[in-house]
């Protein structure tokens, strides 16, 4: 089992390079099962939910090969449609495949999907998509069983703006006969990234961005050499470690207009952020002004950033609160944060933080991807050392975490007990 032990005190200064999107490249990687040909993609991060997506495709009979950050997916011999039992519990991205499978073969068999434990977050609305397109599902030994004689295209309506819902939903109708219509869709700008790698396919898809999608089915879809952009939320994460470090940090290969809401609070709260086209620079203040969060649906404050964001208002000046409105169970990370001394009170779906001037170096246990990386920054700023334990849940979805911390001056070390 591997732990970061992290030493604060460190301001964070110089420049790093962003990765891809995790939350991009995952549905990416699904929709190559759409295709017979052979697809490249490029600025893949080397994340463990990518290898497991991998091992997902090579389990159906795809071949993968990777090259530093170029993965290339044949996808002409997939001759399976069941996803594993282990394999859906160590990612639940694998989800992702429902879609394409059932777009290309008429079936999928899956089971329940795993993941990070912030609260339900069941698959019901991609069923109910997947069912308004065709599908008829069956449910027994712990698998679910999706088959369909043809998917026609369908007036679907959301109850929820669901990212994953979306993203199912429009793989699925690439080859639905006729037109599909999302309404209530998710706007995030990995739906739109999904779209344009889609549409670089030969797909017929408009919208994506907004609360209505439109995919008009065609019969076949082509091989393309694609591009994912960039990580907005380790863009974020590495702004606010800039932020709680008073650091003084130029972040490359970033999209601005991704993280507007991130960009917005840090201006409230005294940090200097300047940005042009590609780049964000992030100088830190010696005491920073608490301010309220509520997180919400895209263009909204992302759920993904509030873990981070409560590191950085537990040593603000003044009272701050965060509103999570999006998981109900995303608050465990504040039990780490009281152990190193920071002021938090959770009533419902608040968290009242009461800064504190220092917090203090112990052993804490990362519950999910995004409070481990809070509990990093926790240690970034901590006196003496801090102990991150299960970072397993840190390497999802961040690239070499530990190394552009190191190259920026924070002291951090990776060790294996």
């Amino acid at each position: 089992m591997s732990s970061f032990i992290v030493e604060g005190g460190n301001r964070l200064t110089g420049e790093i390079e962003i990765s891809g999107a995790k939350n991009a490249v995952l549905p990416i990687l699904a929709g190559t099962a759409l295709s017979s040909g052979e697809n490249s993609i490029q600025q893949v991060p080397k994340l463990r939910d990518v290898r497991v997506m991998k091992e997902v495709l090579e389990s159906l009979g795809a071949k993968v090969s990777q090259e530093d950050n170029v993965i290339t997916v044949n996808s002409r011999l997939i001759d399976s449609c069941e996803i594993s039992e282990s394999l859906m519990r160590k990612m639940r991205a694998t989800v992702f495949l429902m879609g394409p499978l059932l777009a290309r073969f008429n079936q999928v068999r899956i089971s329940q999907p795993g993941g990070c434990s912030i609260g339900p977050r069941p698959i019901d609305l991609h069923i109910k998509g997947l069912k308004a397109l065709g599908a008829e599902f069956t449910e027994g030994n712990g698998y679910l069983e999706g088959k369909a004689e043809e998917l026609v295209g369908a007036e679907i309506h959301l109850d929820f703006p669901s990212v994953g819902a979306t993203e199912n939903i429009m793989m699925a109708s690439t080859k639905a006969k006729g037109t599909t219509v999302i309404r209530n869709a998710a706007k995030e700008p990995e739906i739109i990234d999904l779209q344009n790698f889609l549409n670089g396919m030969g797909a017929k898809i408009r919208g994506a961005g907004t609360d209505v999608i439109k995919i008009k089915g065609v019969e076949e879809l082509n091989s393309i050499n694609y591009t994912v952009i960039p990580d907005r939320i380790e863009t974020g994460t590495f702004m606010v470690a800039a932020a709680v470090t008073n650091g003084d940090v130029l972040l490359q290969n970033v999209i601005p207009e991704h993280i507007e809401p991130i960009i917005a609070k840090l201006l409230e709260m005294g940090v200097d952020v300047k940005h042009n086209q590609d780049q964000i620079k992030v100088v830190g203040v010696p005491k920073i002004k608490g301010v309220d969060v509520k997180t919400l649906p895209y263009p909204g404050f992302p759920t993904d950033m509030q873990p981070q964001f409560m590191t950085l208002l537990s040593v603000a000046d003044g009272t701050s609160v965060i509103t999570e409105t999006i998981f109900e169970n995303r608050f465990k990370h504040a039990d780490e944060l009281r152990r190193m001394g920071a002021d938090i009170k959770i009533e419902s779906r608040s968290a009242i933080i009461k800064g504190i001037d220092n917090l203090s170096g112990t052993i804490v246990e990362a519950s999910d991807l995004r409070a481990g990386a809070a509990l990093v920054l926790a240690g970034l700023v901590a006196e003496d050392k801090t102990e991150v334990r299960n970072i397993y849940h840190i390497d999802r979805g961040y690239e070499d975490l530990e190394a552009k911390i190191s190259k920026l001056g924070g002291q951090i070390n990776r060790v294996s007990k």
